[in-house]
């Protein structure tokens, strides 16, 4: 998730990054699956491809208002990591806590995380993936993914929903090593707009190879239903092209944006990206991105408490 301080303003570098690319860069190897639809119908995880390992999956089938499976799961809870940067290091205002008032699954398949607030005082919900060896091995792919409805409030100044994985490094420091140690984010929104933006985190801050601490990003992209519906967000991290890594991301199977190594030196995109990973789930409040777009502070008095994402599926596929 991106830092506070910056408007972020990716599009030109979006364009710039796809123009770049050789045909072939825009049809992978392997394409996520797209899916697309309603609550009341929660999909399968899919399963893996020809060639392919699924090397996680959690598809959400607790019962009502129960907690996470704690074997897949940690919950993330008040404004930091121990010794990290206040406010998760974004500016975001909430606090995030472990109650299933914030995070539950609802026992139709789906883990919902809703941002509450109490007389301004807002709380939410994050957790991670209990491992953090989620990585492409040298010389193959890995595919992480989601089905996801994003917040739909009536109004939703402040919230910042986002699917990501942070470089597995972070954890024992409480992320003071960032960007160094990777970020990818497959998919933010901001503000209740119905968009999706794609993000890599690399090298220092700020400045350096990835533009920090905007990060190299698609900007916000049109996504259409996002807001009422399920769509499948995803990224490929695929080091096939030893000399030219690449990292891909899809939404619905179409291919939105990409970051290829030729983008930086080779140590940078290495110690960001040739590792494992850890995947986070959250909905933050207010912070830097959501300001950065709005040109305002955010969320404001009037900002609809309670609107949650729901997430029907979380996978990573490896290829063998």
């Amino acid at each position: 998730m991106r830092r506070p301080g910056i408007v972020v303003a990716a599009a030109a570098v979006a364009a710039l990054t796809l123009g770049a690319l050789s045909p072939s860069g825009a049809s992978a190897e392997h394409a996520p699956a797209g899916h697309h639809g309603t609550a009341a119908r929660p999909a399968d995880v899919p399963p893996p491809p020809s060639g392919w390992d699924t090397v996680f999956a959690d598809d959400f089938t607790g019962a009502a208002g129960s907690k996470l499976d704690g074997t897949n799961w940690l919950y993330d809870t008040g404004t930091g990591y121990p010794g990290g940067a206040d406010h998760w290091g974004t500016g975001e205002v909430e606090t995030m806590t472990d109650s299933t008032d914030n995070v539950y699954q609802d026992g139709n398949g789906h883990l919902v995380i809703k941002p509450t607030s109490n007389g301004g005082a807002w709380t939410s919900g994050r957790v991670e993936t209990q491992r953090t060896d989620l990585g492409a091995p040298a010389g193959g792919q890995l595919q992480v993914t989601a089905s996801i409805r994003q917040p739909d409030p009536a109004n939703g100044l402040g919230y910042w929903p986002a699917f990501w994985m942070l470089g597995a490094d972070a954890r024992p420091v409480g992320g003071t090593n960032w960007p160094g140690v990777g970020e990818i984010d497959i998919l933010e929104d901001v503000n209740a707009l119905s968009k999706t933006d794609g993000t890599v985190h690399c090298g220092v801050n700020p400045g350096g190879p990835c533009n920090e601490t905007n990060g190299l990003g698609s900007g916000l992209l049109d996504c259409g239903g996002c807001q009422t519906d399920f769509h499948t967000y995803s990224v490929v991290i695929d080091r096939t092209d030893t000399s030219n890594e690449q990292i891909r991301w899809y939404l619905d199977g179409q291919q939105t944006f990409a970051v290829s190594e030729s983008q930086m030196d080779a140590t940078t995109w290495q110690n960001a990206f040739d590792h494992g990973f850890f995947v986070i789930l959250n909905v933050a409040m207010g912070g830097g991105f959501p300001n950065g777009v709005c040109g305002c502070a955010s969320p404001g008095a009037d900002t609809t408490s309670g609107a949650d994402m729901s997430v029907d599926y979380v996978a990573a596929y490896q290829t063998k």
